[in-house]
């Protein structure tokens, strides 16, 4: 992706790996000053954040593997979801990368609607796809992954790997204990998931998780059953409407969204 592609405006450098903040985070207990400078660190991701993605509009945040490539079918599933979204009136947000999440937000730019990635930085695998209209990268996954929820109004997880289950059952957790809102959770790909649907059930039989924990996901093969699931449980039940956003501050250097593109 060239830093003058006229799609993405000016690219936004990933700092090299050379020093893991992250790591070094979860190290255990280090002097007073290092951990001031770790909180502050941290609080300097979550402002950038903010700030960022403060302007986007009600999202949907797609998950999927970062290893489908262009042409598989999981690919084109994803790419034909992010249109879909997009023509719902959602924002498409994902982590920013390669593989399904670039197929959902080049599904997304090509239906003409608005494009986010929340982005890790990873010493491989992981780098921003050239169809995004506004991305921010962050060292630490899980400020990463709170961006991902906030601003959300419903989940669509397609096929993945441990990503993707760790970001899959951070929103499911934090609707099973009411830490926000019952947002829809949709799974598309039933052949994929059939194992963990397997899991669940046992889990039930276990009495680990209730039987109505189950009615928190949508398990489909089916895109116009999944989009009918968000618009029903999203647009409707929240009251979501086209709105007019925020008003941005000059004076704070920020842009409405419709500003990047």
């Amino acid at each position: 992706m060239s830093a003058d592609d006229p799609r993405t405006g000016s690219e936004e450098v990933q700092p090299p790996d050379t020093q893991p903040e992250e790591r070094f985070f979860l190290e255990g207990p280090k002097s007073r000053g290092r951990e001031l400078y770790s909180v502050l660190t941290i609080l300097r991701e979550f402002i950038k954040g903010f700030r960022a993605l403060h302007f986007v509009g009600p999202c949907v945040t797609v998950f999927g593997s970062a290893r489908f490539p262009e042409g598989h079918p999981y690919y084109e599933l994803a790419r034909t979801v992010g249109s879909r979204l997009a023509r719902l009136g959602f924002t498409v947000m994902t982590g920013g990368g390669p593989g399904l999440m670039e197929a959902a937000n080049r599904g997304a730019r090509e239906a003409g609607g608005p494009s986010v990635g929340c982005n890790i930085v990873l010493p491989q695998e992981q780098k921003l796809n050239p169809y995004l209209d506004r991305k921010v990268t962050f060292r630490y996954f899980f400020v990463r992954k709170v961006m991902l929820v906030k601003y959300s109004y419903a989940f669509v997880v397609l096929p993945g790997g441990i990503g993707t289950m760790d970001e899959l059952f951070e929103a499911v957790t934090l609707i099973q204990t009411k830490k926000i809102e019952s947002f829809p959770v949709v799974l598309l790909g039933k052949d994929y998931w059939k194992p963990l649907v397997a899991f669940l059930h046992e889990m039930v039989e276990a009495g680990t998780i209730s039987r109505q924990d189950l009615g928190l996901l949508l398990f489909t093969d089916s895109v116009d059953d999944a989009m009918a699931h968000i618009e029903k449980y999203a647009i409707v039940h929240f009251g979501l409407v086209r709105r007019k956003l925020p008003k941005s501050s000059p004076l704070l250097g920020e842009q409405t969204f419709h500003q990047d593109r």
